[in-house]
């Protein structure tokens, strides 16, 4: 009897991590949610604290089409041009 394994081994990758701004004061916040229940409103609970509490100066949200795709280029592209800093979250 053979007895076969599909099972690879986990390639190494590194991961390029974007700079972090040593604050938030004043910052704009991107925020992308993925359609899952309750993404958008735990993503607008998020942007009242880091704009009461961290200073940032304002946040805007973006809709991915749905959860399971990257978030589309437009948003990608508007992010780059109008804000400083952003955060995905999901829902459930």
């Amino acid at each position: 009897m053979e007895i076969l394994d599909p099972t690879t081994e986990a390639m190494a990758q590194s991961i390029a991590y974007a700079p972090r701004p040593a604050s938030l004061e004043g910052k704009r916040v991107g925020l992308i949610e993925n359609t899952k229940f309750n993404s958008d409103r735990l993503l607008a609970k998020i942007g009242d604290i880091l704009k009461a509490e961290y200073g940032a100066a304002e946040t805007r949200m973006w809709r991915k089409h749905n959860s399971s795709v990257p978030a589309h280029q437009e948003i990608i592209e508007e992010l780059k041009r109008t804000c400083d800093v952003m955060v995905a979250g999901i829902g459930d």
